[in-house]
């Protein structure tokens, strides 16, 4: 099977052991608190970032657009975009119960967010065969979280000391900071967002 892949699949399988490497160091850094683990873990998912935005182009460039490359620029896309960034943010201090709870829902409108797509941009095409617009935020847009996360572990802002503290909702613990996800999460799912797609 890896000698049918084309150029552009390989940049995509590429994004998602970007994706993967950067769970494994984040848990990494949960068992060993070193901070090269998590400084890893970060900047990995901004690589994962670049190599999406370049299979697509390759695999234009090099006329190969396939089934098969769809939905593995899907699978990689929620490892990097969807399971990374989440995984990131339990690890550098969201881990109370409510905070599992909208981890959890942003990694589902990832998800839904990219089966969405695969359905529907057939019929969204032009002529061409272009999509010209995404409906809802695209799920590499996650990587502005990693991003924040930098600032704030570098700021000593992260664990104990996540901006907005701490409340005890009910039997479970939650960081208002976790509501980031749930906003990123939504917008990816929204209807009535339209992006242009370049």
């Amino acid at each position: 099977m890896i000698r049918d892949f084309a150029l552009a699949d390989v940049i995509t399988l590429g994004n998602g052991v970007a994706g993967f490497g950067s769970v494994l160091l984040a848990l990494a850094y949960l068992v060993k608190n070193q901070s090269v683990f998590i400084n890893c873990a970060m900047v990995l998912l901004p690589i994962a970032g670049v190599l999406d935005f370049f299979d697509g182009r390759v695999a234009r460039w090099r006329q190969r657009n396939s089934a098969l490359g769809a939905q593995l620029d899907s699978l990689a896309d929620l490892i990097s975009f969807g399971v990374a960034p989440a995984v990131l943010g339990f690890a550098l201090g969201l881990r109370g119960g409510w905070d599992a709870l909208i981890l959890t829902y942003f990694v589902s409108c990832g998800l839904s967010r990219l089966a969405r797509y695969n359905v529907t941009s057939t019929a969204m095409a032009d002529d061409a065969g272009k999509v010209r617009y995404f409906e809802g935020t695209p799920i590499p847009t996650s990587v502005g979280l990693v991003f924040i996360w930098m600032g704030l572990y570098h700021a000593g802002k992260t664990g104990t000391a996540i901006p907005f503290g701490q409340v005890q909702l009910g039997p479970f613990l939650a960081h208002p900071f976790a509501a980031i996800y749930a906003i990123s999460g939504s917008a990816m799912i929204s209807k009535t967002l339209k992006i242009p797609k370049p």
